[in-house]
């Protein structure tokens, strides 16, 4: 009887077909990335003000690449909300201390960040979701996402992964 279920089951709903697609004509190269190259290079930022740094950016199949890059943040640089209006997505990875991030919602009092680039800044956000990051935890930031440090407990070390389909970080 289970079988006829789920037999009916599949016919009434069958499942997509996985998309293939061709192997490059080179094959590709795995990047590796240290948790000891983390470390030298995440301590040898400077502390004294917020640092988002490249540690490693590759080329891979699909057309896009992604970056590997090193974050300090002291206590007491907060920092404004700001909005990246381009379609890489920001994956957090955290490594040492405790904050809260704010995502999502609306900006408030748009403008021009002060570190250029097609970003925005605001004053704060109206809405999203606040949650409490500490070593271990993941947050998936798509691209046009508003999101911001709302507060330090401590100075802040983490790893932001970075998937570019649009090609605009530099190789390194």
């Amino acid at each position: 009887m289970r079988r006829i279920v789920m037999l009916s089951l599949a016919l009434l709903f069958p499942q997509p077909a996985m998309a293939q697609t061709p192997a490059p004509a080179v094959p590709p190269v795995a990047t590796d990335v240290t948790a000891d190259d983390i470390r030298a290079f995440i301590d040898a930022l400077p502390s004294d003000r917020v640092t988002d740094a490249p540690i490693r950016v590759v080329d891979v199949t699909g057309g896009y690449r992604v970056g590997v890059f090193g974050v300090f943040r002291p206590q007491e640089v907060v920092g404004a909300p700001n909005l990246h209006q381009v379609n890489t997505t920001e994956i957090y990875y955290m490594l040492e201390g405790a904050a809260t991030l704010v995502t999502g919602g609306e900006l408030i009092d748009p403008r021009p960040a002060s570190y250029g680039g097609p970003n925005l800044q605001g004053s704060g956000t109206a809405g999203g979701v606040s949650r409490r990051v500490v070593p271990g935890d993941v947050v998936v930031i798509p691209g046009h996402t508003p999101h911001w440090w709302s507060e330090l407990e401590s100075d802040i070390r983490y790893l932001i992964f970075r998937a570019d389909p649009d090609n605009r970080m530099q190789l390194r």
